[in-house]
């Protein structure tokens, strides 16, 4: 398979960040064929598509905008989760950068849809560049008359669109923290369904709320332009459509690439021109909070939600890091679990501590100190993790150690037994020269 290219259609026509390039090449068709349509038939265009949510989880996106209440007691709001801190992950960078037009034309055809006043672009803070480009088709959006009081002539469709930016928090990037801090309160997760009414029903404000990413609002536009049967055609029968996959790694071309959802994953690692430096050894495929894969089960899996999860992986946000064979896995694990301990919101005793004896633990073993048993502490301290945090966070810090172990439990096995690095003395990451010194004062 090739590249297919929907939303990157355009990504390299020059000034297409500009209104009227945009335009001349078929923007903001698809927000005028929805305003001449029933609210409810561009919900049901979503649904046909069969368009699942870019962010991670894979959620069926029309069930998100339907379940918005059909009443308006209340204001409605949406939400633009671009507060893209998953490891290996930098497709929404790139959408914003060159396809800001199209996530603010999504985002007006949701917000008709849905009945929203207003709507929120949560960026991440280091994302300056990509703010200053959503920002510009903000402004070129409202003097064209695609933002503000009756939108082209629909009259009560007011809706106007801010943006946000976050305060560099990894933990925003889950939507109930996304909210607190959208309000300016701490960025804390929040309690969630069936103990805590969906966003759809009581988000921002207490008032009805959808969100969506970056990459879905973006094929929103798509399809509506193009229509749900059309992008259905895409994919495989439960993903349809096309995935922006974030390449990374040993490999010679590292970018983003669309792929159609299904397509093989040793296929996309050819588009990114092969390997290099060495044989592959493993795959991240959906972002550093999903469990590696070997090279040979590499082999089995095809890139869509269930040809992953069937294989013991996630598809995730699309975060695909190409490792070859001087890859140290512990050394990579301990990297991977020093990031989730930092971002730990600490709200929550199984995440603050769990993070913090996991990164303690590894970085034990990968100093030359590890102990007989370490393994099987590290899976024990993973299971009082995993499941039992206040979000999804606590997930992301267990998954990847535990598939780490299981899929390449010999290399940990090596460290504690030899206290060198298996690979040998060319590994990568390299080992640190020196153990933390706090960490010696507070052994496990």
């Amino acid at each position: 398979m090739a590249e297919l290219n929907l939303l990157f259609k355009d990504r390299n026509v020059p000034g297409i960040e500009n209104l009227d390039v945009y335009e001349a090449h078929g923007g903001y068709q698809g927000l005028k064929k929805a305003l001449a349509m029933d609210r409810q038939a561009v919900i049901d265009d979503i649904k046909t598509s069969g368009l699942r949510g870019r962010g991670g989880a894979g959620f069926p996106t029309w069930i998100k905008w339907n379940g918005m209440p059909k009443n308006y007691d209340k204001p409605h709001y949406i939400i633009c989760n671009a507060d893209e801190g998953e490891p290996g992950t930098y497709k929404d960078r790139e959408l914003m950068l060159k396809a800001a037009h199209t996530l603010v034309e999504g985002m007006i055809i949701a917000a008709y849809a849905t009945h929203s006043i207003a709507g929120f672009v949560y960026i991440r803070g280091e994302y300056v560049q990509p703010a200053w480009q959503v920002r510009k088709a903000i402004d070129q959006a409202y003097k064209a008359g695609y933002l503000g009081k009756n939108i082209l002539g629909v009259e009560g469709f007011n809706f106007d669109l801010y943006i946000q930016m976050g305060g560099g928090s990894y933990e925003c990037g889950e939507e109930s923290a996304l909210m607190s801090s959208l309000m300016g309160e701490r960025g804390n997760p929040r309690l969630k369904f069936p103990h805590a009414p969906l966003p759809v029903v009581e988000g921002v404000w207490k008032s009805p709320t959808l969100i969506n990413n970056v990459e879905t609002y973006c094929a929103a536009t798509w399809i509506i332009a193009n229509g749900g049967a059309e992008y259905a055609k895409y994919g495989t029968e439960r993903s349809k459509g096309s995935k922006v996959m974030s390449v990374s790694g040993h490999v010679a071309r590292p970018a983003n690439f669309e792929i159609e959802l299904g397509t093989p994953l040793m296929e996309l690692i050819d588009m990114a021109g092969g390997v290099i430096n060495g044989r592959l050894k493993a795959v991240i495929p959906g972002g550093s909070s999903v469990q590696i894969m070997t090279a040979e089960q590499c082999k089995k899996i095809n890139l869509d939600y269930e040809s992953c999860a069937a294989n013991g992986t996630l598809l995730g946000s699309g975060g695909f890091m190409v490792f070859n064979d001087l890859t140290d896995v512990p050394l990579l694990m301990k990297r991977t679990a020093e990031f989730y301990m930092h971002e730990s919101c600490g709200k929550c005793t199984p995440c603050r501590e769990g993070t913090r004896w996991i990164f303690k633990i590894l970085d034990r073993i990968t100093s030359g100190a590890g102990r007989e048993g370490d393994i099987e502490l590290l899976l024990d301290v993973c299971s009082q993790v995993d499941g039992r945090s206040y979000c999804g966070l606590g997930d992301a810090a267990a998954w990847p150690i535990v598939g780490a172990i299981k899929a390449f439990r010999p290399e940990f096995e090596y460290w504690i037994a030899n206290k060198r690095s298996p690979v040998g003395p060319r590994h990568v990451p390299p080992s640190p020269e020196v153990v933390n010194p706090l960490l010696a004062l507070t052994a496990v």
